[in-house]
């Protein structure tokens, strides 16, 4: 993770550009803490997410962890012993030749639902920069920013709605409603930086090269109103969509999300990148929908 600011202006970026800035416990709790720095500085009025690579984010980084029938998926090693962030705890947790715990899969999964919101609930403005990629965990990460800026050849989405995910923050619905988030989430198809820009996903759209002087842009005309109208303006925005139960549907999201992974599907899934490696189980979901390849690591 780089953090820095300037002239109104915090950047934090995604630094894992040779694993396709995929998710790890590690990077979830610095990108929280690292919102929370800027959301304290009081020279920040506005902030910027983005990813460094060829991607902003291709999702959780699951690929040891599944072909090793899922140890320690969401564990950490400096987590007490015995805790839902054991490592121990979850690799049991999610062994299918042993009792799952729903709790404990929802006790890992909801921490990182509270780290992705930290982006949501910041009082300051948050632009996410996409370019490349950003599918499945990172959409999170997109959709829990206040406005998402995306290059026009990229592509965003969800495809573990095929099999083995639900998106965990639920705010497809929110962002798109209802018809057009079931499009999406029926068939876990994802959409170019136009067509983002089209259906409401995204707020801009520009050719790859032009994205960042576009993103700079927009910040800093953000960054010159005052930061106490900006937080007033992002908390009046906010409570309509926690009027209209958002926190209900994350926690279903979040539920939903470890059922996933224990279907019978799920078990199937997971037994084959077991075998086979993940990013062939991988390969053989997408594949017949056309769009394998699209840096998704979930």
């Amino acid at each position: 993770m780089v953090v820095e600011a300037g002239e109104g202006v915090g950047r934090i970026t995604l630094n894992r550009p040779e694993r396709g800035n995929g998710l790890t416990p590690e990077l979830i709790r610095e990108l929280s803490d690292s919102v929370e720095m800027l959301d304290l500085d009081p020279a920040v009025r506005v902030i910027v997410l983005a990813g460094n690579g060829t991607g902003f984010c291709g999702g959780y980084d699951l690929v040891a962890s599944a072909e090793k029938m899922l140890e320690g998926e969401f564990g950490s090693e400096d987590a007490p012993k015995g805790s839902p962030l054991d490592p121990d705890v979850q690799a049991a947790n999610h062994d299918p030749s042993k009792t799952w715990d729903p709790m404990v899969d929802y006790a890992g999964m909801s921490r990182n639902v509270r780290a992705f919101m930290s982006l949501f609930h910041c009082t300051k403005p948050v632009i996410c920069k996409v370019h490349g990629f950003c599918v499945a965990g990172g959409t999170d990460l997109a959709l829990c920013s206040d406005l998402l800026v995306i290059a026009e050849d990229a592509k965003i989405g969800y495809p573990p709605a095929r099999v083995w995910g639900s998106p965990t923050t639920s705010l497809w619905a929110y962002r798109l409603g209802a018809q057009q988030a079931k499009r999406l989430l029926f068939t876990g198809d994802s959409l170019s930086g136009e067509e983002a820009v089209a259906t409401g996903l995204a707020i801009e759209c520009h050719p790859a090269g032009e994205l960042d002087d576009a993103v700079d842009a927009l910040a800093a005309r953000i960054a010159m109103v005052p930061l106490n109208q900006l937080q007033m303006m992002k908390l009046l925005v906010n409570q309509s969509l926690y009027a209209q139960g958002l926190h209900q549907t994350q926690l279903i999201g979040t539920v939903f999300d470890g059922i996933t992974r224990h279907t019978p599907e799920g078990y199937a899934f997971q037994q084959r990148a077991a075998e086979a490696g993940f990013k062939q189980a991988v390969r053989e979901r997408d594949e017949p929908f056309g769009d394998f390849g699209l840096g998704s690591r979930s």
